[in-house]
């Protein structure tokens, strides 16, 4: 694959055959962060699981002590007094049946996380095979499912993200931003660290993490050091 210029330059400052401490990692994805825009951190972490056994699945999510650095856009499905609940918590939009042509015929996404009452999810079901490739499908293990909707829309609005692993038994998720202090990506990510090793798969056998690598929306990837996890 071929980079530009400012991809190469900055890859230099990379050693690609070390394993760099968490704090050096960060920094290092910090400064090779140059685009114009302000980037997003993320992290890839390479599992030893097997997701398509349903004993070595991951799923669930964390709230980042200093966000995202997105806002997010929030759906709610819901109705009655829990709907209304969810628009006094600051849900962005709330509805029920007649959202599903909107997104179903329309394509209409502009949201990024969907929560769902649990005697809304026969309705929300119908849009599995829109919501489900895009990751947005509610579930219970990330409390997207609940009847406590203001908890999930504050949690959401506060910084919270799901992690969950690819078809490659990767997970992919964002710490933060190129502009946070390396304090508040460190702390971000030791938040996120935390919640993946808890949520190792007792029926995993062998190495669990296989590597962890942090990188910019436009820049290299910086290797770190699985010992400590």
């Amino acid at each position: 694959m071929k980079h530009g210029k400012k991809y190469n330059e900055a890859a230099k400052q990379v050693d690609r055959s070390i394993q760099y401490e968490a704090a050096d990692a960060i920094a290092l994805a910090k400064k090779t962060a140059t685009a114009k825009f302000d980037e997003t951190i993320e992290v890839h972490i390479r599992t030893g699981c097997d997701g398509r056994h349903a004993e070595q699945q991951i799923r669930g999510a964390v709230v980042l002590p200093n966000g995202t650095g997105k806002e997010v856009k929030v759906l709610v499905f819901a109705k009655g007094d829990k709907a209304s609940e969810a628009e006094a918590a600051g849900a962005d939009f709330v509805g029920g049946d007649e959202l599903i042509p909107r997104i179903q015929n329309e394509g209409w996404l502009e949201f990024d996380v969907v929560v769902a009452t649990p005697d809304m999810m026969g309705v929300v079901g119908r849009l599995g095979k829109v919501l489900g490739p895009k990751g947005l499908m509610p579930n219970p293990k990330a409390g997207t499912v609940t009847m406590d909707v203001t908890k999930a829309i504050n949690d959401i609005k506060a910084g919270k993200i799901e992690y969950r692993l690819d078809k490659s038994n990767i997970i992919h998720v964002p710490v933060g931003k190129a502009s946070f202090t390396e304090e508040q990506l460190s702390q971000n990510f030791g938040a996120l660290m935390e919640a993946i090793v808890k949520a190792k798969p007792s029926a995993l056998k062998g190495q669990y993490l296989r590597s962890i690598t942090l990188s910019s929306t436009m820049g290299p990837g910086v290797k770190v050091s699985v010992a400590k996890f």
